[in-house]
Formats: structure tokens, sequence, C-alpha cells
């Protein structure tokens, strides 16, 4: 495994995290039971993952919880996040939510405290109300870090992140970032570095990268709009070239690759529910950079598209 530092935080975590949401959930989303789902967590564990991403909406933190209970506390980042609703979200609810979710994973403190999937409007209650009672538990000592995520699939533009990277008092954030959308590698990673922001990234591998029925109808709908010249479906899989021009051993593959590399990457989150499938991602995560003619082909094809990839199969939205 491979360490770097999460900006200025002092958190030196695994260049691979283990996400314990989106479909899988560690594999509560395909009704495993919660010993399987801890054997998931511990195995990332095992091979050198330190840091673990959970939510109270993911319903995964009293896996993670029980999974981490055999391990030394002060070798894991543990990261976890809450959302709340502008209407009826106040400074007390933030104390309250922060410690459920201390209760949930049976510890003391949560290395980092994130305010979930704040959308563009709401970022400003968030900022001014809420923080600050965030700010008191992290004096306390159960918050150890204030982060921030994005809500990519209603915030393609990054809107909310623009705002949030230049400002106090977020140390860390989680984004969408991928070869089909890559507008974070002008928007936000630039400064990010020069502030010393540490970055979760989020996205990295969806269906458009392991569903190739559903690939073929995205890439067909954006050059009817066209955002792709047709000269990307020619030769049938527009992302073919990555398994047979840059090496990569699949189209997943290249898509960890290519986001692990970018400069301003931090921790790229992976999430499965499958034991076997925790070391093969990883294993694509640790592999060298994709060829630099491959990157550049990518920057050229898809270099301008937003928020392509970020929700769920199904009819290819206009």
């Amino acid at each position: 495994m491979e360490y770097r530092p999460l900006g200025n935080t002092g958190l030196s975590v695994s260049v691979a995290g283990l996400g314990c949401g989106g479909n899988s959930r560690l594999g509560l989303g395909r009704g495993a039971s919660f010993d399987d789902c801890v054997t998931v967590a511990r195995t990332a564990i095992d091979l050198g993952v330190n840091f673990l991403d959970t939510a109270e909406v993911y319903g995964t933190e009293e896996i993670v919880g029980a999974a981490i209970r055999s391990y030394d506390r002060d070798r894991l980042v543990i990261s976890t996040k809450a959302i709340f609703r502008v209407g009826d979200a106040t400074g007390e609810a933030v104390t309250r939510r922060v410690e459920d979710s201390l209760r949930r994973l049976g510890l003391d403190y949560v290395d980092i405290f994130h305010f979930h999937a704040v959308d563009p409007t709401a970022y400003e209650h968030h900022r001014d109300v809420l923080a600050p009672a965030l700010l008191k538990l992290q004096a306390q000592g159960k918050v150890r870090h204030v982060g921030i995520t994005e809500t990519g699939p209603r915030d393609p533009e990054q809107k909310m992140l623009a705002r949030a990277i230049e400002e106090a008092p977020w140390e860390v954030i989680m984004l969408a970032y991928s070869l089909a959308n890559q507008g974070a590698r002008h928007k936000v990673f630039p400064v990010t570095q020069r502030r010393g922001i540490g970055t979760l990234l989020m996205f990295v591998v969806r269906n458009i990268f392991s569903n190739a029925a559903y690939r073929s109808a995205v890439f067909a709908k954006l050059v009817e709009q066209g955002q792709l010249d047709a000269s990307v479906l020619a030769g049938g899989d527009p992302l073919a070239f990555l398994v047979t021009d840059g090496g990569a051993e699949s189209i997943t593959d290249a898509a960890y690759r290519y986001a692990r590399h970018e400069p301003g990457a931090d921790v790229i989150l992976f999430g499965t529910g499958n034991k076997a499938h925790v070391e093969a991602n990883i294993a694509s995560i640790l592999r060298p950079p994709l060829p630099p003619p491959v990157i550049e082909r990518l920057h050229a094809t898809f270099g301008h598209l937003t928020g392509v990839g970020l929700d769920l199969p199904g009819p290819v939205k206009a």
C-alpha cells in the first residue's frame, strides 16, 4: 500500500480508501450478513487500507465499528457524514448527530466528520449556522477534522465546492471525479493543492465504466446532443482504447489508475460487497499511471464533459 498526507490535516492516508456506501454498502446492498460485511472491511484493512469512509445514511457505521475493533485505532482514519436539511438543521442537531455516529461506531472521536451532499443553495447555512457547532465538537476532541462533500448529480458543475475550497473551515472535501467527469482538474485541484485541503475522490468507477450496454447508450446520447463527435463511436466501444492502447487490464482498471495519478488526488474511494474484489480494486489503484498519449487522448476527447456518469443505469438523461 502507498500512503500520502491528506492535505494539511497531518493524517497519513492510504491512497486506496474503502467507501462503505454506494450500491454495495459492504454487501448490505445484496443482502449480505453483518458478519460478511465486517469481513469485507477487514480484508481491506489487512491489505493496508487505513482510510474507511461511512455515513449515517449508508447504514454501515455499526459494521465499520465492529470491523475496526481488533485493530490499532491510531493507525486508522475513520470518516463519516450526515445530511442536514436546511429547514430544520440547527447547531444542536449537529451535536446530536455526531454523538449518534460516535455511538454507532463505538468510538470516542472520528477523524473526519463531513456535512454530506451539500447543495449549492444550502451551502451558506452549513457554513454559517452548522459549522460553528462542528468546530465546538472539534475543540472537544470528538471530531479531529471538518469536511464537506458535494452532491455530484445535483451539482455537476461543482458550484458548491468552488466556494467551499476558498473558505474556512473546510479541511477535507469529497468530490466526484473520473475520466468522463474531469471538471475538478481545472476548477478544484489547483486550489486544494494551494490551500492544503485534503481530497477524497468518489464516483471514480461507475456504471458507465463497468456496464458496456449502459456506456454505449450514454455515449450515443452525448453524440446526439453534440457534446461528442460521432467519430468516438466509429470503432465500437469509445473507451476500448484504454485497454488496447493503454495497457490497462480493463476499463475499470484504467478508470482507477486515471484518477489515482491525477495531481491533487489524495484518496481514491472504492466500494464493494465482495471480498474477492477488494484486492483487485486496490491492485488497480496501485498500478502505474496510464501512458501519456492515453491521458492526452482522454483529456482531448472527454475533458469538456460535465457530470457524465454520475447517474445510475436507466434511461439516459437529456
